[in-house]
């Protein structure tokens, strides 16, 4: 913007000066002629007196003492012929002065100033006096470069001028945009100070309206999220106790630690909602370890429903770059969806392997298939949240992944985790 600025400037200059010192040169080089004209004018005027009444011993001299002076050629043309001063011949303008009319006119040598003399017994001498280019444009040449060193004066003081109003408008802009960023990175605190024009002013006064508004509704949203998930301690509460009371130890025992783990993840829930930090160092966990303890999870429940579970897990550690939390429920997020959306008997197999640089996790099942769109987020086919894989997209992200749709090996729908490596995070 700066450079555009100044780019402008330096054209309006540029021409406006150009409109203004031409013109004025022009008159630099006209008022040097005629200033040398109108010298050479009066010293013809000199000889008149002298032309007109002496004779041509005494013209000569005279004639010779103006040349010698002026430093330019004089000659005297008398009526019998004779030339006194420089010897030239006889131009049209002394054939003309000689009737009578004086003038100047141009030729080869400068301009020639021709006078007519009239008064003498013998017809009209013709005073004739040539002014040679060099004196005509005397001074003029270094007045050309004083108006050009006074353009380009000129032209940088407008570039220098331009250059600082330009800065106090990049500057607040530069501001804004900086403050924008950081917004957009979560620095929900960013700030911009007001500076500049008045329009630009407004525009700041905008954006940190607009940066309170947003952390005051993420306030408001993480306390709604942390009294929801707060809501579900008591119907856990509940179902510890049912737990508790059921005869067969294995089965309350199972129960128990489903609910136990249940609670943790709303603990966390509510921690992560209502308190909210940047990381300190980059998230890793083992996912072959992570994916065995989540599939031995709901192996029960598939043995309920009388799904067949293959699990083909490569031996670990197998770290990745997301914290084990946020695998676990990206896991879950994925097995939930083989429950809840294909009928009981439908057969599921998952598969953990390493791959080129990244660690990936399969879910493939023999169910209908998996519609379109299936992974935007809030939107769901079958009645449910549509968060689920939304939840696994993020954690393949976070650690510099991605998810893949693709129709299984038998038909149905097969869910691709792509994970990195704790190391090196890219960003999706």
């Amino acid at each position: 913007m700066r450079a555009r600025l100044a780019l402008l400037v330096a054209a309006v200059s540029v021409l406006t000066l150009i409109a203004f010192l031409v013109p004025l040169a022009l008159l630099v080089r006209t008022v040097a002629e005629d200033r040398a004209t109108v010298r050479a004018t009066a010293d013809a005027q000199s000889l008149v007196p002298v032309v007109g009444t002496a004779d041509a011993a005494t013209i000569r001299l005279t004639v010779e003492q103006l040349a010698a002076e002026s430093g330019r050629p004089v000659s005297v043309f008398l009526p019998d012929g004779t030339v006194l001063g420089a010897q030239t011949p006889r131009t049209p303008a002394v054939a003309l002065a000689a009737r009578g009319q004086s003038l100047t006119g141009e030729s080869a040598a400068g301009r020639e100033v021709v006078i007519a003399v009239q008064g003498r017994a013998d017809g009209t001498g013709v005073i004739r006096i040539v002014v040679p280019q060099h004196e005509l444009t005397a001074g003029v040449t270094r007045a050309w470069l004083v108006l050009a060193l006074l353009g380009v004066i000129l032209v940088l003081i407008g570039l220098l001028v331009a250059d600082r109003l330009a800065r106090t408008l990049v500057r607040p802009i530069s501001d804004l945009s900086a403050v924008s960023h950081r917004l957009a990175n979560a620095e929900l605190d960013a700030r911009v100070t007001p500076a500049g024009p008045p329009e630009l002013r407004e525009v700041a006064g905008a954006l940190n309206h607009l940066a309170t508004r947003i952390q005051v509704l993420l306030v408001q949203e993480r306390e709604q999220v942390a009294d929801l998930s707060h809501r579900l301690r008591t119907p856990l509460t509940a179902l510890r106790l049912e737990a508790e009371s059921l005869r067969d130890p294995e089965d309350a025992a199972r129960i128990t630690a489903a609910a136990d783990g249940l609670e943790r993840a709303v603990t966390g829930l509510i921690r992560q909602a209502r308190w909210r930090h940047s990381p300190t160092g980059p998230a890793a966990s083992d996912a072959a370890a992570i994916v065995a303890d989540r599939v031995a999870f709901w192996s029960v429940l598939a043995e309920d429903t009388g799904r067949a579970v293959t699990l083909d897990l490569a031996p670990g550690p197998l770290p990745v770059g997301v914290a084990a939390d946020d695998l676990a429920a990206a896991v879950d997020a994925l097995l939930g969806n083989v429950f809840a959306h294909t009928p009981d008997g439908t057969s599921f197999a998952v598969r953990l392997a390493p791959d080129a640089g990244e660690v990936v996790l399969s879910v493939a099942d023999e169910g209908p298939g998996m519609p379109v769109g299936a992974v935007r987020r809030g939107a769901s086919a079958a009645g449910s949240t549509g968060l689920g894989l939304d939840i696994a997209r993020r954690a393949a992200q976070t650690a510099g992944g991605r998810l893949e749709l693709r129709t299984g090996p038998r038909g149905g729908a097969q869910v691709l985790l792509r994970l990195g490596p704790p190391t090196s995070p890219r960003q999706a």
